[in-house]
């Protein structure tokens, strides 16, 4: 390959980074409006006290989702009490994904580049090579 081609993929690569973050920022702030008309719409819903109505051919309505989390610094007396009446298959193990790559890097690093044979036939591992662009 000619160092014209790769000067072309490069420039190609830099501008279609330089696109994404451009409409990041423009999707970032497209979701701020969203949020903010999403509450101050439901707000004058729930104010002229409507469930739902149509307009242009779609139909608008109220729609609430509880969210929850562990109180702060209490998940595992969560877990406890969850466990302890009756609910402990809510509860499940789960490793971070960065942690696990992290770890597995070290193994990697410890081990001439073998993973330790307990460890090797539990994880699937693939290594994906990217360019970096910054400026120069």
């Amino acid at each position: 390959m000619e160092n014209a081609q790769i000067f072309e993929m490069a420039d190609r690569l830099k501008a279609a980074k330089e696109l994404k973050k451009d409409l990041d920022a423009q999707v970032k702030a497209v979701n701020a409006e969203i949020e903010q008309l999403d509450r101050d719409l439901s707000d004058a819903m729930a104010e002229q006290k409507l469930d739902k109505f149509t307009r242009n051919g779609s139909t608008f309505y109220l729609n609430s989702r509880l969210f929850v989390s562990p109180a702060a610094g209490r998940k595992e007396e969560l877990f406890a009490a969850l466990k302890e009446n009756g609910y402990g298959s809510l509860v499940t193990e789960t490793v971070n994904a960065n942690t696990l790559a992290s770890f597995c890097k070290e193994q990697l690093a410890a081990n001439e580049d073998e993973l330790p044979s307990w460890l090797d036939h539990v994880v699937s591992t693939f290594e994906k090579v990217t360019v970096g662009v910054r400026k120069a």
